[in-house]
């Protein structure tokens, strides 16, 4: 085996599973408080890749600096989401399942949306270092690559300082722990719990920036990357952020190594395996329980 093509593809894998793994973690926030899985969470994501993209199309707006529109944007829709459609069921006491039906139905409305909105064409963003790599000795990466994992490692710990060190963040973190106990403390949960989905939802939209500088944009991109996060979220570990960027890594390593190693074909199953084994021999994530 070649010391290289292995280097650089541990290194690609590593990559794109930063990114994953920001796209989890929306996934994961939301489990830790709501105790349901989003299943949206992918066309969340792809509304954010529209965002960025017609506001670099119309604007010029640089990728890397779109997340000051997509975050708040996916944050406020993420809290209209809940706060019209998931609040009424919560408080109606619905079963989980029938919540998570829900976010089904939004996904679909959301892709059936862009569908009409944007056609089926593919679409991609082209900048002026879109082609670029860094070379270091015999290896070479792509600069986009590079630069969306050094973004999405500054908004993951970006949510860890605000989860550990805010008032807001330490509601949560009580909130996922153990909602009638934060209830008796004076924590409002239904308000904590809207503005967590909405936390979700505007990570996806920092992730949504980023991913479309390496990956190619279509209104049915939602499913593959929600069943990437809910991978990846298992992986981690139920309701832990931090499982989940371990998880994401994890997730890109497989894929990065199968494609190159097996079949490209293959770099999906390979995934599905890991996922299949950690389901098998460690059940409860490689983080071990739920905690923000």
């Amino acid at each position: 085996m070649d010391l290289t093509i292995l280097l650089q593809t541990v290194l690609a894998g590593v990559l794109v599973g930063g990114l994953y793994g920001l796209i989890g973690m929306g996934m994961a926030i939301n489990f830790g408080v709501l105790r349901i899985i989003n299943l949206a969470q992918g066309e969340l994501l792809m509304v954010g890749m529209y965002v960025c993209y017609w506001v670099f199309t119309l604007w010029g707006l640089d990728p890397l600096l779109s997340p000051v529109v997509t975050i708040p944007f996916l944050f406020v829709l993420g809290v209209v989401i809940h706060r019209f459609l998931l609040t009424p069921l919560i408080r109606a006491r619905a079963l989980p399942e029938n919540q998570i039906l829900l976010t089904v139905g939004v996904g679909l409305v959301l892709t059936n949306a862009a569908l009409l909105a944007f056609t089926s064409n593919y679409r991609t963003i082209t900048t002026s270092y879109s082609a670029s790599l860094i070379t270091l000795g015999s290896i070479a990466v792509s600069l986009p690559a590079v630069l969306a994992f050094g973004i999405a490692m500054l908004v993951s710990s970006a949510l860890w300082l605000f989860l550990m060190k805010t008032d807001l963040g330490k509601c949560i973190r009580a909130t996922a722990q153990d909602p009638d106990a934060a209830l008796l403390m004076g924590v409002n949960v239904e308000r904590i719990s809207v503005i967590t989905f909405g936390i979700g939802a505007a990570l996806e939209g920092a992730a949504g920036s980023l991913l479309v500088l390496v990956y190619y944009l279509f209104p049915a991109l939602g499913g593959i990357f929600t069943l990437k996060a809910f991978i990846v979220v298992v992986l981690g570990g139920l309701g832990s952020t931090l499982g989940a960027l371990l998880g994401g890594i994890v997730l890109g390593l497989a894929e990065s190594l199968g494609a190159v190693f097996v079949s490209t074909g293959y770099k999906d199953a390979i995934g599905f395996i890991v996922f299949v084994l950690m389901l098998i021999f460690r059940p409860a994530g490689l983080v071990g329980k739920a905690r923000m």
